[in-house]
């Protein structure tokens, strides 16, 4: 599977009313994950088209979109869950194949869904190794493993909760979502994706969870933050990717955006307040 790039560095078919998603021909370095030319059927259904996406390291990329616009699927496509049937995958510059979530672990990449997959009736600790315990001599670790999970929750600042050894169930949302983060960057990541990280969050905790965002960036991650809040985007994203009925219709640097412009492409497609985002011609110009 491979795409394939006109002569000035912009991905072929990745085009919505009169958009087209830019790609950096100049890119100062490899992104750590790029996609070429993602399609996804379900059926006589067509979920993605042609879709290409750069998430570089140290970086976060707000990836935007409506519903149905594509992007639980491409999110479960780069997981492992689905197989694109066409394009191609390029980690670390090497084409790769990411046929099931263990091959997406192996390379580097964990998932925080939304509904963040923890075990109320188990304590941090249980859950950060949840289906990962560490044994010796045949009984569990539970020395290393408690270690290993406060080394990791004081490597990201996580300082709010009482022990960590407190059961899940009693942890607020802000609090629930740093463990899953914890837990996703404990196994050597590379790449997380962040699925709607501060729906139903307050002020207080949503700004814990932002915080957390900018320390897996400043730990040299790649962060692919799914949120339909846009302020919460502004405040942490250095890219934005827009997908618009399963077409990648935006995705540059913040910068060439504002929020307006970032909501018409969610919405049309295309946007005539950026025209860089937009419009190939006006970019080499």
């Amino acid at each position: 599977m491979s795409a394939t790039t006109d002569p000035q560095g912009y991905a072929a078919g990745a085009s919505a009313a009169g958009a087209r998603a830019p790609i950096d021909a100049a890119s100062e370095t490899e992104p750590l994950l790029k996609l070429r030319g993602i399609d996804k059927h379900f059926g006589a259904v067509q979920a993605l088209y042609h879709v290409d996406l750069d998430l570089p390291a140290g970086q976060v990329t707000g990836l935007c979109g409506d519903n149905g616009a594509g992007k639980s699927v491409l999110t479960k496509c780069i997981a492992g869950i689905h197989q694109p049937e066409h394009g191609q995958m390029y980690w670390q510059g090497r084409p790769v194949h990411i046929r099931s979530p263990r091959d997406a672990a192996a390379l580097g990449i964990e998932t925080v869904y939304q509904d963040l997959a923890l075990a109320d009736n188990l304590d941090i600790v249980q859950n950060m190794f949840l289906g990962r315990e560490r044994t010796r001599h045949w009984f569990l670790d539970e020395d290393a493993m408690e270690r290993a999970a406060a080394a990791t929750l004081k490597s990201l600042h996580v300082t709010t909760v009482r022990s960590i050894r407190q059961p899940v169930a009693t942890l607020s949302g802000g609090q629930r979502q740093a463990v899953a983060v914890a837990k996703a960057v404990m196994w050597n990541s590379k790449l997380v994706m962040l699925d709607e990280p501060t729906a139903a969050l307050g002020v207080a905790q949503t700004k814990m969870v932002l915080e957390l965002v900018r320390r897996l960036k400043d730990h040299g991650l790649a962060v692919m933050f799914i949120s339909h809040n846009l302020n919460d985007v502004f405040e942490v994203a250095d890219r934005i990717a827009v997908l618009y009925l399963g077409r990648m219709v935006a995705h540059d640097r913040i910068s060439a955006f504002d929020r307006q412009s970032v909501v018409d492409f969610m919405t049309t497609g295309g946007s005539s307040r950026e025209v860089l985002a937009a419009d190939p011609d006006a970019r080499r110009n």
